[in-house]
Formats: C-alpha cells, structure tokens, sequence
C-alpha cells in the first residue's frame, strides 16, 4: 500500500484530486448504502473510472468490491459490474494509446501496479476461492468477468495462485465445466485460463488431464476444423503441449486413451495446397510440434517407442510423409515436417524402414532419403531446411545398422550404377564432402559418421570404396582423399567458415578410427599422416585454429589407442615415443582439452537435433560430442602408460576377448535351452490339460457311481417289498417302476391282449346268433312231423355236441379271463379296464347248433389266445431272472468304483511328479549342460507311464461302457 501511495503521490495534482474525492464518495455509497440500487450504481462508476484512473480506484475501493462479491451473490448485475472493475485494476491490457516516448515507463508502471494488485488480492486465499465459486454461477455477466480475472491473477502471479487452486476443494474441477459451455466466448476465454493454470505445474496438469481434458480439446478442435480451423483451434493445441510436454504420465494415459488415432485427420492438407492461410500454417505448425512432444528423445525410451508404434499403426507417420513429399508445402511447415518425421523414426525399426520404402512422386520414382539429401548438399536451399534434413538422416540411421548397411553399399563398387542414370545416397555425400561448400561438406561428412556409428562391419566396408580423382590417375580410397584434402587446409577456396570443412572431416575420421584397429592401420599405413598430425597440434596458432588442433589430437590419440601394432613404424609405443619428442605429453593432453572447453561443445551436448542460429555456429555435433567425452579420458591414460603396462593392457584385453567368446558361448547355449525350456513348459501344460481331463472324467464316474448306488437301493427296498407280496402279480408293477421301457412294453401287450378278447367276444357273439338261429328254427311248428323225425335227431345230436364244444369255450375264456385279470392288478387303469371287460362278457345263452367250420374257427382262434397267454407267463417268469442280473451290474459297478479309486490315486501322483518335474526345470536353468541329459531322461520316464495310464484308463472307461450297454440289453421288457 506504501508502495500504491507513493505512485499516486508522485501524480501530478489539479482534476484528479476532484477524482480521487468522486471514487471515495462512490467507495462510501458502496459501504454505507442500504439500496441495492444504490450499490449497483456507485459500483457501475467505479467501473466506468477504473481503466482511467486504475491507481486510484485500485487502492480505495478494491476492498469494498470483494465485500459485494461475498454480500451482494443474488443479484448477478452488481457481481459482474464489480468483477469488470477488478479486472480492470489487476490487468495490464493497455487499449488506450499513449505516446511513443511514454510507453516503456507506462508499460512498466502497469505491469508493477498489476502484480501489487494482485498480490493484495490474493493475500487473503479465501478471495480466491470466492471467485472459484461464482465461477458456478451461469448468469453470462458473472461467468465471463470472473473468468477473465482469474486469468489476469495468473498471468500475474501464476505460481501462487496455482497452489491456492491446487488446495482448494474442487478448485480445478470447476474449471473444467467452462469448456463444456455453449457459449463460445466463454468456452474460448476457458481454454485460455487452462493455458495459464497448466503452465509449469505438473499436479495441475496431472488434475486437468484426468478430468477428461484431453478428449473435450480434442471435440473443439475437430468442432472448429481441424487445421482450418481459426485461432481457437491454437490455443487448444497450446493447452495440449501444456499438459503433455515433460509430463511421462500425461503422456502415457493420452497414448492409452488413444488419443494419438485422432490427430490423424489433422494433416489431410488436401489436393491444393496453395491456399495456405497465416493461421493455418501456424495450427500445422502447432500440431506438428504437439507430436513432437510425443515422441522427443528426451522423454523415457519406452514410452517413446510405444507412441511411434501407436503414430505407425494409426497412419500418422504415412501422413506426415504424405506432406513431405507433396508440393506447395511452405517452407516453415515443410521444415517442421522433417523434424517431426525425424523423431517419428528416431530409433524405432519398424518405422525406419517404412521411412526408407517411401518414394517422391517424381519420374522416375526415387527414395525420399536421395531427395532430401540432394536439398541438404544443395547450397542454394535455406538453412533450416538443410539442418532439418540432416537431422532427419540422424535419425534414419540411429540404432539402425539395416540402414547403415544400405547407405554404405551405395558407395560400394558392386552397387554403383554405371549408367548414371540415377543418383545413391552415397554419391550425394560424397558430392557434397568434396564439394566447394564448407556447409555442405560440414553436413556430409557428419551424415556419413552417423552411417559408422557404433557398426564396426560398415566402417570396414567403407575402406573398400574407391574414388577417380581425375583422368589418368588411378583411384584413391575414401579415407585417403579426407586425409589429402584435411593436409590442404585453407589452400583450397571455399565458401562459408574457414574451420568447418576440416572439423567436419576431422569428425568423420575420428569416428571412423574409433574401435576400429584396421581403419586404424589403413590411416598409419601412409606415411604422411601422422607427421601432419604432429605438426598441426605442435603449431601455436590463433584461437580458431586450436578447435582444429584439438581434434587432430583426438585422431591421434585414437590411432594410438586403437592401434593393435600390426605397423612396425607406427606401433603404440613409438607414437607415444614421437608425441613426447615433438609435442610434449602436457602439451598434448591440454590440446586434446580444447575440444570440450570450446563454447559450442556443451550447447551440442545437449540435443540431438542440430538446431544453429546460423552456418557459423554449426560446428559440433551431438554424438560426437558422446565419442569425445568418452575417449578424452582413456586417451590421457593411454599416453601415460608404459610399454609394460599396455602389455598388461594387452593381456587384458585378449583375456576379455575370450571372457566375451565364453559369455557369447553361453548366451547361445542358454538361447538353446531357453527353447527347450519352452518346450518343456508346452508339455507341463499339456500334461496339465489331460490331468485336468482325467480328473473330469474321475468325476463323472464318481457321479455314475452314486447313481448306480442309489439305483441299488432303491432296487433293494423293492426287492424287499417283492418278497412280501410273492403271491400277488402287483411285484411287477414295482419293478417296472424302475424299468419304465418294460413297463411300456407290458401296456403294449395288455393292449394286444384286449383286442384279442374283443375279437373273440365278437365270434361269442356270432355263435350266439347262429344258436338263437337253431333254436328258432326248431321250435317253429312244421307239417310232416312224422317224416322228419330221423332229422331232428341227427340236428339234436349236432346240437348236443355244439353245446358241448361251447363249454370247452367258456371254460377256456374263463381260465383266460383269470389270467388277464391278474396280469391288470399291475396297474390301476389297466385293473379298471379288465374289470369293464369282465362286466361286458357274454353270458352262456341257450345250446344252439352251427356250423362245423366256424365252430371250427373259434377254436384256432381260442388255442392262439392261449398260446399268448403263455408267452405272457414266460415274460413274467423272466422278471426274476432280470433282477439277478440287476444284482449282479451292482457288483460289476462297485468293481468298477475301486478300479477308478485305483485311477484316481495313480493321476495324484502324476501331478506330482509334474510339480517335481517343474522344481527340476528351475534347477536345470543354473546347472545348465550338466543336468540337461537327465532333465531329458525324466521327461521320457514323465512322459511314457503317462500314456500308458491314459490308454488304460481310456481302456477302462471302453470296458464300462460295454458293460453298460450289455445290461441295457439284459433289462429288456417285461
């Protein structure tokens, strides 16, 4: 406040006191007013005074405004007119203009009266969450006031009001409802606040993500157009980077969510390319950087390379070659592009060879890589552009020896094309680092160390390349040109930096020489060499030249380092011998010191990505700066050591030559067994899996067992009920309770049995017609009584005998009748129709005569019958041979309940023994030859008894079955 009186202090006085008196009369209305009314309006000219006279209206009334937001919540008029006027005191927007002499001292007296304002503000936290509460509010002219003040607070004093958010109950939650607004000031103004709450705090961002953020941005963005889109569509992506950049969980929970599929639709730039809008190109731009974020080296390994597997899946990376190869791109995008496509593949194999597949859409067709390298030697294209491309040949071959290999085959003899119809990638580097452009020849030379990194096989490769100078002489290799031309120096005119070109080759050779003892012998093997060595690091030059001696001296430390002797002249001892004669160790090892103390070394250090101000500042690069510090240090002692110790050294390393060959012996060995081992484990798991079966049919046996015992003694208390009932037919009807299909078949019977006695009721009544026939006939009076006589005798004789026969027949169908009325006490119904029956049979009528042939007739008719009736009797008499034989199918199931208990005990143990067995697999992986052959001997012991017992038991399970069925088919009808 001191601070505030001392500024309006120093304002000259005259209307403003008349001012200052109009804002303590409105302060006093605020305060002391009963009307709201009255408020509304004194509040209303605060308002219209603050952005004029801010000082004044700051100091005096800021303290009544935050009264009105804690008294005055109901009515939204006076609210969103004292945040207006709270807004207009903490801001330092300046939409008034002032005099170009004024506006750095105005500039800076705002920016100094926002951050004390808004330190006043703040000093009390609770005003920060009254402001996070009328934020709920939905009435516009609370909403978007409230939301450009918390805004302003931040752009103030972000971290202090971040933590009073952070610790506030729902304090960001509440924040998130603004972008699900449908008012799009609001919505916008949101997303703005969001940029400055997220900005340098990871538990905000962490909140912000989790509550939906990414996939609410991600509906704006597509809502508005994608890269059409206008400046919205900027600050979401400025609020994604936010959350995403150098946050690995925000990272992670945006890749899970699978998020990364949806920015592909950003980059469909379409056919015409040549209405590119300002805002357009700067929400590519924004987009390209935002998947850079996803994928920047700097970020954990693993996360890295699951974000490009996830932009190759999805289609992004062949989108972003799309553009790379399409035309009319901008240059700015363009640039952009290369990178991004740069980290995309950065190290990731699977993309690395989609990138080296794809073609410019040129006749003939040719590689991507050979057309971007022909703009990175081209001095003609823009910097950046050059950076960008060689930053993307970087990235194509890091922890890429497929690639390294097929760049250094296009140097090769046996893969030039003779014809010259169309340009490698190696002629183009080589182009490029003999050529009259030190920027070019800086760029290729380190493109081609990048296709030696680390691969000992392509740097002997490239000593077999050979190039023709000039007509008529023979060629020279590769290595022997860089050497020709480093001896040159400055005798040749080049345009661009003086140094680049020899730092660049120097670069080139010491990671050419580096590991690798016969490049080292090819470089010793010419005499002239190492005598240019020793005189440029023995030169006192000016300071630019020291860069240069430096790394003459790296090359020879690294020839001395490196040397395996083969060179009587040049062996290790007589170079160290050579540098203290000429050079002097102190002097060299300060030399060797001037490559990581020269100023551009550690900004080198610190990125892949070759990013330079300008040409002359491109002088490092980054993996070289990895070889340096890694062979600064073994070169000062390589120089120290004596000739005794390098033999000890030499010792060594032979001894860790054969340790490496013995480890490499047994990575394979235990490659091998590891295939074993998985074979093993595929067999447990097999034996799991029929153990698993065995013991469900186990299991279905116990449960046909049970069956079988309960089928047992419910024959048993029948049997018990049988022996009871003996002289009674009903035992049948018991034991067909247990037999439902025989019991069937005796309905079926009964059933035949019926329509035969109905067939026989029907010749009983028939013979009665014929006798009521006789009978009339012989009691009608006739005439000739007397002659007639000896007939009536002959009929009164067949008469007699017909009625003799018919009492054969009732007799019979009497003894019938009793034997199907005890075969119907089986069954209540069947007891109820044979009662019916023996109500409807006929009566004997009166003795009449018939004929001798249907007499005959029903005879056969009744000898049938009885035959049936016999068979009857023979079925039933077979009921107690049946349950004999139900008797013993229960012996042969209890035999059968011990053979499976004998089964179940013995598949125990074979679990067991494969538990055992797994113990042993774990021991094998550390006794490793040794226990091999007895590993194999128990799985042949494991695996034969285990057939065998599945083979009996299967045969086991046959031979139950069979018996089944055979008892089945004992258990016939009844």
């Amino acid at each position: 406040m001191n601070f505030l009186r001392g500024v309006m202090g120093g304002q000259s006085a005259g209307p403003q006191h008349t001012e200052a008196e109009t804002i303590q009369k409105l302060c006093d209305r605020v305060a002391s007013s009963t009307l709201l009314d009255d408020r509304r309006n004194a509040v209303r000219a605060l308002k219209s005074l603050s952005k004029k006279y801010r000082l004044e209206v700051g100091i005096q009334a800021m303290e009544h405004l935050i009264h009105v937001l804690q008294t005055d919540r109901s009515d939204s008029e006076i609210i969103g007119y004292a945040l207006d006027t709270l807004y207009n005191i903490i801001s330092n927007d300046e939409e008034e203009e002032v005099d170009d002499v004024e506006e750095e001292n105005s500039t800076r007296q705002s920016e100094d009266l926002g951050s004390q304002f808004t330190e006043i503000f703040i000093k009390q936290p609770e005003n920060v969450t009254l402001l996070l509460s009328l934020l709920e509010e939905f009435d516009f002219h609370v909403r978007w006031p409230g939301v450009k003040l918390l805004t302003s607070l931040l752009k103030q004093l972000g971290p202090q009001v971040q933590q009073i958010i952070l610790v506030s109950p729902m304090g960001v939650s509440r924040l998130m409802d603004l972008l699900a607004d449908s008012r799009e000031v609001i919505r916008n103004d949101g997303v703005l606040l969001l940029q400055a709450l997220t900005r340098s705090n990871g538990a905000i961002q962490k909140i912000v993500a989790f509550e939906n953020a990414f996939e609410r941005l991600l509906d704006i963005i597509t809502e508005e157009g994608n890269s059409d889109g206008g400046i919205v569509v900027e600050d979401c992506l400025i609020l994604l980077q936010n959350l995403l950049k150098n946050n690995n969980s925000n990272q992670n929970f945006f890749k899970e969510g699978s998020y990364i599929q949806r920015m592909k639709p950003w980059f469909h730039v379409g056919d015409e390319n040549s209405g590119w809008s300002a805002q357009k190109v700067t929400n590519l731009h924004v987009m390209l950087q935002l998947v850079r974020v996803l994928v920047s080296p700097t970020n954990p390994p693993g996360a890295t390379s699951s974000c490009q597997k996830a932009m190759f899946q999805c289609g992004l990376l062949q989108q972003l070659c799309t553009i790379l190869m399409a035309t009319g791109v901008p240059a700015d995008i363009l640039t952009e592009t290369i990178n991004t496509v740069s980290e995309v593949i950065r190290g990731y194999q699977v993309n690395q060879d989609y990138f080296a597949s794809v073609n410019a859409p040129s006749n003939p067709p040719r590689p991507a890589i050979v057309v971007l390298l022909m703009s990175m030697v081209n001095e003609r294209q823009p910097f950046v552009l050059r950076c960008a491309v060689l930053y993307c040949f970087q990235c194509f071959l890091y922890k890429n020896q497929k690639g390294q290999g097929e760049i250094v085959s296009t140097l090769l003899p046996s893969t030039i094309d003779a014809t010259g119809n169309s340009v490698s990638a190696g002629q183009l580097l080589c182009g490029g680092l003999f050529s009259t452009d030190s920027l070019s020849n800086w760029c290729a030379a380190v493109a081609l160390a990048h296709a030696l990194q680390e691969n000992a096989t392509q740097k002997e490769q490239l000593l077999r390349v050979q190039l023709a100078t000039s007509i008529g002489n023979p060629p020279v290799s590769l290595l022997q040109q860089c050497t020709n031309i480093l001896s040159q120096g400055d005798k040749i005119d080049r345009r661009g930096s003086k140094i680049q070109t020899r730092v660049g080759l120097l670069m080139l050779l010491c990671t050419w020489l580096s590991n690798c003892p016969i490049a080292v012998t090819h470089f010793l093997h010419n005499s002239a060499n190492v005598p240019f060595l020793t005189g440029q690091i023995a030169e006192n030059l000016g300071e630019e030249e020291q860069l240069v001696q430096g790394l003459c001296a790296l090359l020879l430390g690294i020839s001395i380092y490196f040397n395996d002797n083969s060179l009587e002249s040049y062996m290790k001892e007589k170079l160290k011998q050579l540098i203290e004669k000429r050079i002097g160790k102190e002097n060299f090892i300060e030399k060797l010191g001037f490559i990581s103390k020269h100023e551009l070394y550690s900004r080198a250090s610190q990125k892949p990505q070759p990013n330079f101000p300008s040409p002359e500042y491109m002088i490092f690069d980054h993996e070289f700066t990895k070889l340096v510090k890694e062979l600064e240090g073994v070169i000062t002692k390589a120089i120290y050591k004596s000739s005794e110790e390098d033999k000890k050294e030499e010792e060594v390393k032979k001894t860790l030559e054969q340790h490496d060959s013995i480890v490499t012996h047994y990575k394979n060995m235990i490659r091998e067994q590891d295939l074993q081992l998985e074979e093993l484990k595929q067999q447990i798991s097999t034996l799991k899996c029929q153990n698993e079966q065995l013991q469900t049919a186990v299991t279905q046996q116990v449960s046909q067992i049970q069956q079988h015992k309960d089928q047992y003694n419910l024959l048993k208390v029948q049997l018990g009920k049988d022996n009871q009932h003996q002289g009674s037919y009903s035992d049948g009807t018991q034991v067909n309770g247990v037999q439902p299909e025989e019991v069937g078949r005796l309905r079926e019977e009964i059933e035949e049995l019926k329509s035969n006695q109905e067939l026989l009721q029907s010749q009983l009544a028939e013979k009665d017609s014929l006798i009521e026939n006789l009978k009339s006939s012989q009691a009608s009076p006739g005439t000739n009584e007397q002659s007639s006589a000896p007939a009536s005798a002959r009929d009164s004789e067949q008469i007699a005998e017909l009625k003799q026969e018919l009492a054969t027949l009732k007799s019979q169908l009497n003894s019938q009748s009793v034997e199907i009325s005890r075969l119907q006490t089986e069954k209540q119904e069947l007891l109820r129709k044979t009662e019916t029956f023996a109500k409807s049979a006929p009566a004997p009528g009166e003795s009449e005569a018939g004929t001798t042939a249907k007499t005959t007739d029903v005879e056969g008719r009744l000898s049938a019958l009885l035959q049936e009736t016999k068979e009857l009797k023979n079925e039933i008499k077979a009921l107690s041979e049946e349950r004999s034989a139900i008797k013993e199918q229960l012996d042969a199931s209890n035999s059968t309940i011990a053979i499976l208990q004998n089964e179940k005990n013995k598949l125990e143990m074979d679990v067991t023994d494969s538990k055992k067995e797994q113990d042993d697999l774990l021991v094998l992986l550390a006794d490793q030859d040794q226990k091999i052959f007895s590993l194999k001997n128990k799985l042949k012991e494991l695996g034969h008894p285990v057939e065998e017992e599945d083979e009996l038991e299967s045969g086991d399970q046959d031979d139950e079955e069979d018996e089944d069925e055979d008892d089945g088919k004992d258990q016939g009808p009844i």
